[in-house]
């Protein structure tokens, strides 16, 4: 069965920093590779960055890109998000999902996942 855990969120000054983390059940990362997706209120859900677990290619999001860096340890099951310089416009719940890889290789970020977690909140405020 296929679970997702992830942390990390909380509250930031802007301009500061977060990891988020997206601890993955076994055999989950041999399976699927992983995307951060989120979501603000009132806003379409956004995928923010996706990995390959086998090569490590990575996607991003034009709006983080060169801020935020998506970083996989298959060792520990997990993938990391750091979001560096953050600003109030990242403020949202953050999910990481499980995508499966053909469909992330043909659409990157923009493919739909397959299993989701619960989320962690982002609040960027001064």
């Amino acid at each position: 069965q296929v679970q997702l855990v992830e942390s990390g969120g909380g509250l930031v000054q802007p301009g500061g920093s977060l990891r988020l983390s997206c601890a993955a059940s076994a055999f989950t990362l041999d399976i699927f590779d992983i995307g951060w997706f989120r979501q603000a209120p009132g806003k379409e859900r956004e995928g923010v960055s996706c990995i390959s677990i086998s090569d490590g290619s990575t996607y991003y999001a034009d709006s983080v890109e060169g801020r935020f860096t998506i970083s996989r340890d298959k060792a520990k099951n997990t993938v990391y998000l750091q979001m560096n310089s953050l600003n109030p416009a990242d403020t949202a719940v953050y999910y990481c999902a499980a995508v499966d890889k053909l469909r992330l290789l043909r659409l990157g970020c923009e493919a739909e996942p397959d299993y989701w977690g619960k989320g962690t909140l982002v609040t960027v405020s001064s």
